[in-house]
């Protein structure tokens, strides 16, 4: 059964046509480790930043379709799902804490949620302060490292400005052996199978590609500092 189809069973299933159910539904599903609990997540949470900084506009609407691709025949689901999560009155903060819960033994899909996210917001080319804010909060609640935050706004704000050693996770007195051993685990762990391995649907696995981006940035300029202070390669 593929996402679309258990998202139909999902919806056919649940009666009371909130959102909050409908996750419930899906938490109960034990769909957790698939896309179909990524996704509804996902596009519940990108509805909930949309509108958290006011109206919500039919340009926001289709810079999310823009990025999270799907058939024009299940547009009738995703966009239930979407006005769904923007009618609750719970806030965003409040689904956050129920994502983090749905993928608590997977911390890595917490990231690869808010690199989606990220996404999401700088869709109109600008990524607000208020959005930047709310994406803080979502990482503080899904309790990231400084460096999975770090690499995950050098992929979409720029890296030049960001410490390549706190990007990597390695102390800035690191051999180059260890660097090396630091940025091949990175990347194994955010290459697009592995993304894909945890759930993340294949039309967004493109966000491994920013975020590899940034940690071949940061790798290559640490070396570089490492080197000039007359650290190289053994």
């Amino acid at each position: 059964m593929n996402i679309w189809e258990n998202l139909g069973s999902v919806l056919e299933k649940v009666q009371d046509r909130t959102f909050g159910a409908v996750f419930d539904a899906i938490s109960a599903a034990k769909t957790r480790r698939d896309e179909t609990a990524f996704s509804v997540a996902l596009i519940a949470l990108s509805a909930k930043l949309a509108k958290a900084d006011g109206i919500v506009t039919d340009d926001e609407i289709q810079a999310f379709r823009d990025f999270f691709a799907f058939p024009e025949s299940e547009a009738r689901k995703v966009k239930m799902i979407y006005e769904l999560a923007q009618q609750d009155v719970a806030g965003f903060d409040h689904y956050l804490r129920k994502v983090r819960r749905l993928f608590a033994e997977q911390p890595a899909v917490l990231e690869d949620v808010i690199d989606c996210l990220f996404h999401v917001a700088a869709a109109d080319g600008v990524a607000h302060p208020h959005e930047i804010a709310l994406l803080e909060q979502a990482a503080e609640i899904f309790d990231l490292s400084a460096a999975s935050m770090r690499r995950i706004k050098a992929a979409h704000l720029g890296a030049e400005k960001n410490d390549p050693f706190i990007i990597l996770d390695v102390q800035d007195d690191v051999s180059v052996a260890g660097l090396q051993v630091a940025y091949r685990a990175l990347a194994r762990e955010h290459h697009p199978d592995a993304l894909i391995a945890r759930g993340v649907p294949v039309s967004l696995v493109k966000i491994a590609e920013g975020r590899m981006a940034a940690i071949n940035d940061a790798y290559d300029r640490a070396l570089k500092i490492l080197e000039s202070r007359g650290i190289g390669s053994a």
